[in-house]
C-alpha cells in the first residue's frame, strides 16, 4: 500500500513522528503473550482485499457507534461547549481509513511501531487536538481506548464474510483482528503510563 501524504496529520513513515520507546524485540515478547503468531499475519493480510474496497463503510458503522454513544463522542466535543466538532471528527476518519488498511497490511515494522506510539500520544494531553487544532476535551481517557476493540472487531466481522470467505477463514481473520486491535491499544497506552511501569 502507498502511503498517502496528502491527507492532513498523517505522518506514517515520516521524520515527524518520534521513535517508539518500545522495542521490537519487546513487540515480539508482547505479541508472543497474545498467542499472536503466524497464522494471525496470514489471515490479517488475506483480509486486506476483502476490506480494502469497503473502508468507507466500515467506518460508517464505527462513526455510528461513537456517534451514538454519549461518552465516546465526549472525546469529540468543543471543550466549552460540548458539541462535537465535525471538522475534527472528518480528519480523524481519513486516518482511521488508513488504519484499517495498515492494520490488514500486517507489516510490524519500526514505523509501524513508531506510529503506535505518535496514535498514543494523540490520545493524551501531550498531543490531543494539536494535530488537528482542534478545541475538544484535552484527553482520551485510557479506559476506554481498550474497550472499544470489542465494538471495532465485533462489528468488522460481518465486512470480512461479504467476499466469499469460508467461515473458517472468516472466523481466523476476525481472530487475528481482535488480536491486532488489542495489540494496537495497548501499544496506546504508552504515553499514560510512568516511565517504567509499561
Amino acid at each position: 500500500m502507498e502511503k498517502n501524504t496528502n491527507i492532513p496529520g498523517y505522518t506514517y513513515g515520516t521524520s515527524q513522528v518520534a521513535k517508539s520507546p518500545f522495542s521490537l524485540e519487546e513487540l515480539k515478547l508482547l505479541q508472543e503473550s497474545m498467542l499472536f503468531g503466524e497464522e494471525d499475519l496470514k489471515y490479517l493480510k488475506m483480509s486486506y482485499d476483502i476490506l480494502k474496497d469497503q473502508t468507507s463503510d466500515i467506518l460508517n458503522v464505527w462513526y455510528g457507534f461513537v456517534g451514538s454513544t454519549p461518552q465516546l463522542v465526549y472525546f469529540f466535543g468543543n471543550k466549552t461547549t460540548g458539541e462535537p466538532e465535525g471538522d475534527y471528527l472528518a480528519r480523524v476518519r481519513t486516518r482511521f481509513e488508513m488504519w484499517i488498511l495498515q492494520t490488514a497490511e500486517a507489516n510490524y515494522d519500526q514505523d509501524w511501531l513508531n506510529y503506535q506510539y505518535e496514535i498514543g500520544l494523540r490520545h493524551y494531553t501531550l498531543k490531543k487536538n494539536k494535530t488537528d487544532n482542534a478545541t475538544a476535551v484535552p484527553i482520551v481517557n485510557y479506559r476506554y481506548i481498550p474497550a472499544l476493540t470489542i465494538p471495532v472487531t465485533a462489528t468488522l466481522k460481518p465486512f470480512l464474510s461479504k467476499k466469499g470467505a469460508n467461515n473458517e477463514d472468516v472466523e481466523k481473520m476476525y481472530t487475528a483482528w481482535l488480536k491486532s486491535v488489542l495489540l494496537q491499544t495497548i501499544l496506546w497506552g504508552q504515553p499514560y503510563l510512568i516511565e517504567g511501569e509499561f
